[in-house]
């Protein structure tokens, strides 16, 4: 049990040491207690948060399928357009090589 009753000393060391690190401050910046403590305002303030509609399960799975489908159309433009490219290339290659 002393082990007990010195830590509790200890944790009343500090938290009075604290107070008096919070007193030494305001008197150094010259501030007084009531200027510390904030009084509390007379009506609460209250904040209303809009709640979203709520969204069909099929709105969700539309939105997923058209990303895809325009992830998908890209990459598949993409590759036609190498591919004219290549063919391009290897035509010109080819046509240069029979000369």
């Amino acid at each position: 049990m002393p082990k007990a009753s010195g830590s509790r000393r200890a944790a009343q060391r500090r938290l009075g040491m604290r107070a008096f690190g919070v007193a030494a401050l305001a008197s150094v910046l010259g501030l007084q207690a009531s200027a510390l403590s904030l009084g509390q305002p007379d009506k609460p303030i209250i904040v209303r948060i809009p709640q979203d509609p709520p969204k069909s399960e099929l709105s969700g799975l539309a939105d997923v399928l058209l990303g895809s489908l325009g992830l998908t159309g890209v990459i598949v433009v993409a590759a036609v357009l190498l591919g004219v490219a290549l063919a391009g290339v290897m035509f010109w290659v080819r046509s240069r090589e029979l000369r």
